[in-house]
């Protein structure tokens, strides 16, 4: 049986490191697997929800964001890279859906909720912004998607697809819409914590190291990271939980046995801040380099990059148009 996956990133600004761990590696490795079609979208209109009076920034990141994809090692030619707002049966669907979901509903989403807090909206919370789980869910089902790769943190919106699922199929006596699994990231292997070790890698809190970035800013924001405040001499014993150099060695650096030896060597003292840090710089450069060269490289033809997110996005919008064809059949809408 064929998997379809499903999934994306809003372009917002360019992606970082959490990007890369939290889903750019999983996706290379799906569009290599056998029976698995993967659809990769870059949500702009999703963007367009808390950047309404910013649509610059929202235009200007969406190349950005294809020269990740590609620099990563996506491939065109076995992923479809679209643009949300280039398939006109997405915002449809979504009207369709939103009549089967209740406002209620929408306010109890924990994901929706923690986000409004986050961004601050209080009560001029966008209309589009609260509905979103409903559009994503219009995504998901107009490519049948099977799977979708999110973090723990995105599970209540998945379900939130699900429901209207069952809701269009059980109210509509059909079969129509495929109700998807969840591909959660392997253990360890979630949310990137930034720099500061105060939260996730995120661009508003400028905590990330991107993987556009120059071989100075790396090394720049690597000597700047969070280690152990009470490992203030060289032969203090340090501590290795929450220290953010250990866990990114823990995620990049692929000798598990010699960060093991510097774990050890840093707990029992004798190991300073600064030679962790340069070792860590040395295995980020080395897992950036082959990224940062491809990308420039593809940067030298943006024309070209806006012309394979046009061929996607017309591929994505045939099959878009079969599902809203028999989405309207099923409803009786279909009137001529």
């Amino acid at each position: 049986m064929e998997r379809v996956i499903l999934t994306g990133d809003r372009p917002t600004g360019k992606l970082h490191l959490g990007h890369y761990v939290g889903s750019l590696k999983s996706r290379v490795q799906l569009q290599e697997e056998d029976n698995t079609k993967v659809y990769i979208m870059i949500a702009d209109q999703q963007a367009l929800t808390d950047n309404a009076d910013n649509p610059e920034k929202v235009q200007q990141s969406l190349v950005e964001v294809a020269l990740d994809y590609l620099a990563v090692g996506i491939n065109p030619l076995k992923s479809t890279i679209f643009v949300q707002s280039q398939i006109p049966q997405l915002p449809e669907l979504t009207m369709y859906y939103l009549n089967l979901v209740s406002v209620a509903r929408l306010n109890r989403n924990p994901t929706v909720k923690s986000e409004i807090q986050e961004k601050g909206f209080n009560e001029s919370i966008p209309a589009g912004f609260l509905v979103y789980p409903v559009s994503q869910a219009a995504d998901i089902t107009a490519f049948k998607a099977t799977h979708v790769p999110v973090g723990e943190d995105q599970k209540p919106m998945l379900e939130q697809t699900r429901e209207v699922v069952r809701d269009f199929n059980r109210t509509y006596r059909s079969d129509v819409l495929v109700e998807p699994d969840i591909i959660l990231p392997p253990k360890g292997q979630g949310r990137l914590v930034g720099i500061d070790g105060k939260g996730k890698m995120s661009k508003s809190l400028n905590n990330g190291i991107y993987l556009s970035d120059s071989a100075d800013m790396i090394q720049k924001k690597v000597m700047s990271m969070y280690t152990d405040p009470n490992h203030i001499r060289v032969d203090d014993p340090g501590q290795v939980e929450g220290n953010v150099v250990f866990t990114y060695l823990d995620v990049f650096d692929e000798d598990k046995e010699k960060v093991q030896e510097l774990k050890e060597h840093y707990q029992r003292g004798g190991l300073g801040d600064v030679k962790i840090k340069r070792y860590l710089n040395e295995v980020l450069q080395a897992t950036l380099l082959p990224i940062r060269e491809r990308r420039e490289e593809l940067e030298q033809d943006r024309g070209a990059i806006l012309e394979m997110l046009k061929e996607g996005s017309e591929k994505a919008e045939a099959v878009a148009a079969q599902t809203l064809k028999e989405v309207k059949d099923a409803m009786g809408i279909n009137y001529f």
